[in-house]
Order: C-alpha cells, then structure tokens, then sequence
C-alpha cells in the first residue's frame, strides 16, 4: 500500500486506519510469517509504502510495480509470493476495490486460500469496500479484521505465541482487546468488590 494513496481512504478514520495497516504488517512478526511488500508507481502520486512498515521488515521482498494494477500481474511478484512455498496467503491494500480485490481474486484463480484483513484495506466509500468485499467473498476469499486473524493463528491461548506474547501484542496493536486485558490484571492485583457488585453473577444466571 503506497503512503500518498493511503491518506485517501474515507471509509476509515484516518488515525484508526494509519495504526490498522502497522498492525496488520506486524502480525507477519509475531507468528513468524513470510511477508512480501509491493508498491504500485511508487515514483509517481500513489507514493511510498509507509516508513513503519517497510522498517519492521528491511530484508523482505518489496516488489516496485511500475504499471501492473493486479500485483499478481507482475512476474517479480509472483516469483517472490510463489518463493514463499505457503498455499496460504493474508493481504491488505489500499484501496480495497483494487488493490486488495483484484489480488484477492487472482490468488483464489491460482489455487491459494487467501485471507483479506478488512480493517487494513480502505477505499473512497463504505459502499465501494462493501461491493468489494461481497465480490471477495463470493469467490471464497475469506474476511477477517485483525482480531480474528490473530486468534486463527493462534488456535489456543495456551500456544506458543499464546497468551504470553499476543497479550502484549494487543497491547500495542489492539488497545480494545488490550485494555481488557489490563483491566483484568488491575481488577486481580487491586481490586475490591464495590457496593452491589457481589453476586451479580449468581442473580444473572437466575434470570435466564
């Protein structure tokens, strides 16, 4: 995804947006993933990949396409994704009609089983990203946000990265799910019971 044509998406905030692309490029760390990086006419307006995501991985493939829309298209590409010897492929892009579609559905022609992460690929609309989404899914891409790819990776908590490492990792990357976690240890570490709080369990599953 180029820098230039990231700050164009509209169906995102664009600080939620800017930390759904970093996190989506740092699950390839955490689980230890092989990751290729391609730019499109990054000489041109579409501009760089994000300085955050080419510096977590300074030794990984980047591809510079300098006209194919459909990365696929492009032989570099395809020699780079076909080198990682995975059936299994999870991508995001900007804009999502395009970028992530158009490879999402060449990948599917080629046999793999792809992943697209819908909260690190945006588009101009909601409409537009809806439309792409529905052509994804129909041609068997699977949709999943950040959340759920990580725990389909992860499988059980008790793995190994489990709770030890992806806690932290949603800390950082996931603070929704990471205050939880936090919230938990204060409530364990320093937590009292307040006025009307003991038994709420018990009286709720009475209501059922």
């Amino acid at each position: 995804m180029a820098k230039n044509f990231t700050w164009q998406v509209r169906d995102y905030d664009t600080v939620v947006f800017r930390n759904n692309i970093i996190a989506h490029s740092a699950v390839a760390k955490l689980f230890n993933i092989p990751i290729v990086l391609t730019s499109s006419a990054e000489t041109g307006p579409n501009g760089l990949i994000p300085k955050e995501i080419t510096s977590m991985y300074p030794d990984a493939p980047l591809i510079r396409r300098n006209g194919e829309v459909d990365a696929w298209d492009n032989a570099d590409f395809r020699a780079a994704v076909r080198a990682q010897n995975k059936s299994q492929i999870i991508l995001a892009g900007v804009t999502t009609d395009v970028c992530t579609e158009f490879l999402a559905l060449s990948l599917r022609s080629e046999g793999y089983t792809v992943f697209a992460n819908t909260d690190a690929s945006g588009t101009f609309t909601p409409e537009l990203a809806a439309n792409a989404n529905r052509r994804m899914e129909s041609a068997g891409v699977i949709l999943q946000g950040v959340f759920a790819i990580v725990a389909d990776l992860m499988r059980d908590w008790r793995h190994t990265p489990g709770s030890a490492e992806i806690l932290p990792w949603f800390d950082t990357y996931l603070p929704a799910y990471g205050y939880v976690a936090r919230a938990h240890e204060a409530a364990v570490l320093n937590g009292t019971l307040a006025p009307g709080e003991a038994g709420l369990k018990k009286r709720g599953q009475g209501r059922r």
